[in-house]
């Protein structure tokens, strides 16, 4: 196999792809799955579906502030939404907390009068980052404006469900088949689900049918070698077969769960983001018991154009609040069709919203709160807050008065809805963060149901390897302790999983020692991975190097 074939499939090291409808799939696999969730059946079942609007939606003309709505057309003169084509959200609330949906969002107004919805408020985080890179990982990584919260190099996502199933494998199991988050429409991993001890495969299925994939997994380097030459080619081919039979198992079991699922609505609206919520539906309806699902929707940089010159209920932001509500309306019809509703919550988050005032090309330029919305039969259907504040703004035009942390709405959604325990929240570190009721009272997830990996648990088994000294500059020492002899991959990584060296090693019972040159590497984060050929399974440490 050409390696620059490889690398069209493979982003980086322990990362594949294949595409189902035309979009990435990445899956993060966990052998524990089954055996945690079977104490709860109530539980045992649920899905958090994350929906990133990427770009920077404009919250304020998505939920329109309708109790102030002389102010919101003074900031914006040519790109205010007309009073009268605004719909009210719900007519019982105060006067003060009325709130409007952009007209093109019927979907998600017949979900909120169905008690399916629910909007939240003025969202954000302290010194929220106006930088598309930078505020998306801190959304993504739990991550805040405080030097100490602004560079955490780990995912939410991936810490959580790390700790929800402790044991880690990198691979499938018979007993756990199912990835534990999957990630569609993006070619590129997401930091969400990035975690310090283990990179899992991540696939991207090709077409309706995932076999496809499959097949060309299974063509793209012929038959496995049975000996590979003792050198560093010889090593490459060992590892780059080891990632090719990961995903042969994982193509295999999404293939299985994919053809076993249906929908009960076939015609979907025509877009990509449609496409993702239309597969996640058929792949919980064949039997995945996959947890995190995450899937975007993007085009919300909207500078210029996001509305049309002579009605500013046609452009750009109304084609995708469009899309965006009538795939939710019709994924969520779908479920009920299936009747699987009941197990599935959905949430939408943007790395920021728009300036308050308007910018003179018929767009707004980059801000800072924003609405999120929770989608789900299981939701408390409410506006959570009133208005944003449009009276009182920074001296750029940004709202600044937040009303809620975003991490208030994750961490009550892993809680009350996952069963996440004390320690999956130390470990997602929402912990800190206050609570919402955003779950209906019958459907919260009783504390007698909480479940994930236990700090006490962690502590009886202390980590087969590790590295000194940490932080390094010159050279590391790996030691790894064994119950057994093998045949490993040692490895280093940078933080995105680029590989930067690698040796086969004969593993022996005991203590083994061996040694990276990191004189040459900038500082940073690394990753030191050792692979046991014949399982497969992957124990991974950090390492930091300094300068």
């Amino acid at each position: 196999m050409k390696r620059r074939q490889f690398l069209k499939i493979a982003q980086g090291v322990g990362v594949s792809s294949f595409f189902v409808n035309g979009f990435a799939m990445r899956p993060f696999a966990n052998r524990q799955m089954a055996n945690t969730l079977a104490s709860c059946d109530s539980v045992r079942d649920r899905v958090l579906v994350l929906i990133q609007m990427k770009g920077g939606n404009d919250g304020i003309n998505t939920v329109i502030p309708l109790a102030h709505y002389d102010r919101y057309a003074e900031l914006r003169p040519t790109t205010r939404l007309l009073e009268s084509a605004i719909i009210n959200i719900d007519s019982t609330l105060p006067t003060a907390d009325q709130t409007g949906l952009h007209p093109a969002m019927t979907g998600i107004k017949a979900l909120y009068d169905k008690g399916w919805a629910s909007v939240i408020q003025g969202v954000g985080y302290q010194s929220m980052n106006q930088s598309h890179f930078k505020g998306t990982d801190l959304w993504l990584s739990g991550g805040g404006g405080s030097p100490a919260l602004n560079n955490i190099g780990t995912g939410w996502m991936g810490r959580s469900l790390q700790a929800f199933f402790p044991e880690v494998e990198g691979v499938p199991t018979p007993e756990a088949p199912d990835p534990l988050g999957i990630q569609l429409g993006d070619p590129y991993t997401s930091l969400g689900f990035h975690t310090e001890t283990e990179h899992q495969n991540v696939i991207n299925l090709s077409g309706q049918d995932p076999a496809g994939f499959y097949s060309l997994i299974q063509t793209i380097g012929g038959a496995p070698l049975a000996i590979t030459p003792d050198s560093d080619h010889g090593d490459e081919l060992d590892y780059i077969m080891g990632v090719e039979q990961s995903i042969n198992l994982y193509a295999s079991r999404i293939t299985q769960v994919f053809n076993a699922g249906s929908n009960a609505i076939t015609a979907y609206p025509n877009n990509s983001f449609a496409a993702q919520l239309k597969t996640i539906a058929r792949l919980i309806r064949g039997g995945c018991k996959t947890k995190i699902y995450l899937c975007q929707i993007g085009g919300f940089d909207t500078h210029s154009a996001q509305v049309d010159s002579g009605d500013t209920s046609l452009g750009a932001h109304t084609n995708l609040l469009k899309n965006f509500s009538d795939s939710v309306k019709t994924f969520f019809d779908d479920l009920e069709g299936l009747g699987i509703a009941d197990q599935v919550m959905a949430c939408t988050f943007s790395e920021f919203g728009r300036c308050a005032k308007e910018n003179g090309s018929f767009g707004t330029d980059h801000g800072t709160l924003s609405p999120m919305m929770v989608f789900g039969k299981g939701v408390r259907p409410k506006v959570h807050g009133t208005n944003v504040n449009l009276f009182d703004l920074s001296n750029d035009n940004q709202l600044r008065n937040m009303q809620f942390d975003y991490r208030q709405v994750f961490g009550s959604l892993l809680q009350d809805w996952l069963g996440a325990n004390d320690f999956v929240m130390q470990e997602s570190m929402f912990d800190v963060y206050a609570k919402m009721r955003l779950i209906d009272k019958d459907l919260e997830v009783n504390p007698a149901c909480y479940f994930g990996g236990s700090i006490d648990v962690r502590r009886e088994a202390p980590r087969r390897l590790r590295l000194s000294p940490n932080p390094a500059s010159v050279h590391v020492e790996v030691t790894y302790e064994s119950e057994g002899e093998f045949n490993a991959l040692l490895s280093l990584h940078s933080l995105g999983g680029t590989l930067i060296s690698m040796n086969r090693q004969a593993i022996a019972t005991g203590t083994n020692v061996f040694f990276f040159d990191v004189s040459t590497l900038g500082s940073g984060t690394y990753f030191v991975r050792i692979e046991n050929q014949t399982s497969g399974r992957a124990e991974v440490a950090k390492l930091m190097v300094t300068r």
